[in-house]
């Protein structure tokens, strides 16, 4: 009996061992897991931080990308703008300078046609200058032999000279003209164009002047002040009387004209 006691004194000491085991942790392990804890937190709170920052970084990034792209469109119309006003500027430019130099030349060909004297028809006979015409009428005056009608081409010729270079053609034809001639004048004793009217009357026209208002002659070639000399300043040949003198009468040596 004595012997029971001892064994429980001796099994006693070993259930505060297992207490002692099943017992909290200490405080250091309290602190150490504590600290652990509150780090995750930090890390936590800080990977939010993180996020919200790199957000706010992106979004703000976005606006600024956004207002930027925004910008260079802008700056980019507002240059192709420009660009294009430019070049339709120039091209305004160019235009207007062809247009003024397409008028310039058109202006110059009408001042050329102008200048430059048209053909002439009178009756059969067609003119190209003023020259021409008076030298026609020249030589058939000093060919033609005087106080003869002058034949049926060159009648129609000297018609339409009066008609269209007289000035005043109506009074001057009268009834109508029946012949023309060759005559000397009565003042001036050179040979001179005259007409013979229906009725009998006669009277001297001056080519010259008439074909001076058709196709204008040069300076030199025109009816002096004093007048009436119908063509004696350049050369005409006024030898001879009543009968023409030198080629009166068919006028050898002067060929050319309808007889």
């Amino acid at each position: 009996m004595a012997d029971a006691p001892q064994s429980i004194a001796e099994e006693t000491p070993s259930i505060p061992q297992k207490i002692e085991s099943d017992e909290a942790p200490s405080i250091p392990e309290t602190l150490a897991s504590e600290k652990e804890t509150n780090g995750g937190s930090n890390r936590e709170r800080g990977d939010e931080e993180e996020i919200k920052d790199e957000s706010a970084k992106r979004e703000r990034g976005d606006e600024e990308e956004i207002k930027d792209e925004s910008a260079k469109r802008e700056r980019g119309d507002e240059e192709e703008i420009k660009d294009e006003l430019a070049k339709k500027q120039k091209v305004d430019e160019e235009s207007t300078k062809e247009t003024e130099v397409e008028m310039k030349e058109k202006e110059e060909e009408v001042e050329g046609e102008e200048e430059k004297p048209k053909s002439v028809k009178l009756g059969p006979k067609e003119f190209g200058s003023g020259e021409e015409m008076f030298n026609y009428f020249f030589k058939f005056l000093h060919y033609w032999p005087p106080n003869l009608d002058i034949n049926k081409y060159e009648h129609m010729v000297l018609l339409e000279l009066l008609k269209q270079g007289h000035a005043e053609p109506d009074k001057k034809i009268g009834e109508g003209i029946q012949a023309f001639q060759v005559r000397y004048h009565p003042m001036w004793k050179s040979r001179c164009f005259f007409l013979v009217r229906v009725d009998g009357s006669s009277d001297d026209f001056s080519f010259r002047k008439c074909v001076d208002r058709i196709l204008p002659l040069p300076e030199n070639m025109k009816v002096p002040a004093s007048g009436g000399n119908n063509g004696k300043k350049f050369g005409g040949h006024n030898k001879g009387g009543g009968r023409g003198g030198r080629g009166g009468r068919g006028g050898r040596g002067r060929g050319g004209f309808r007889k």
